[in-house]
């Protein structure tokens, strides 16, 4: 039997497959990587085009690359107060980013970079909303009502969220102290 693979069988009807297969699907990974400040146009593109060919060896694709521009740090890195932030959002497989952290980490011009996998919290993000939905529906059923609102039921909701007269958007937004009053004269502690 060859690395990576089980004695799984592959086919899905019984819910069962290989375990390279499923290592080999594609995810949804952020690249966020900092240059030092002095970084010229040229060296990013050659950086962005040194990503480029890790993302195509490993079957992937770049979606988006958003520069961010020069950033103050939250800290000072190798002695530099700033830097020229970059975003790259890439699909690919789990393979994809160790090649790319061992390879950033080699380069001079990268200050720091992050890997973080998206795609995971997309998924349990509309989990909740599907579980959100169902539950709704199904408390509406028991109510005898329809298990979605009708177009009175939601335009009614939306006049009752838009009043703006909330006591909590008050106090959220820094109005008055109430029956609080002047503190008076503090003295010496």
């Amino acid at each position: 039997m060859s690395p990576g693979t089980c004695s799984l069988p592959l086919s899905d009807e019984g819910g069962l497959m290989s375990i390279r297969r499923h290592m080999s699907s594609v995810r949804q990974y952020e690249l966020i990587y900092i240059t030092p400040p002095e970084s010229t146009e040229e060296a990013l593109a050659e950086l962005h085009t040194q990503v480029l060919a890790v993302v195509d060896r490993f079957g992937g694709n770049i979606e988006k690359t958003e520069n961010w521009g020069r950033r103050k740090l939250a800290y000072e890195i190798a002695g530099h107060r700033d830097g020229v932030y970059v975003l790259e959002l890439i699909n690919g497989p789990a393979a994809l980013t160790t090649e790319l952290d061992r390879r950033l980490r080699v380069f001079d011009i990268v200050i720091r970079h992050m890997v973080v996998r998206v795609d995971e919290e997309l998924a349990v993000a509309e989990r909740a909303r599907v579980r959100r939905k169902t539950s709704m529906a199904e408390r509406r059923v028991r109510r005898g009502l329809p298990p979605e609102p009708t177009d009175q039921e939601r335009k009614r909701h939306a006049e009752d969220d838009d009043d703006g007269d909330s006591s909590m958007d008050q106090m959220f937004r820094g109005g008055d102290r109430g029956d609080r009053g002047d503190r008076g004269e503090r003295g010496d502690r």
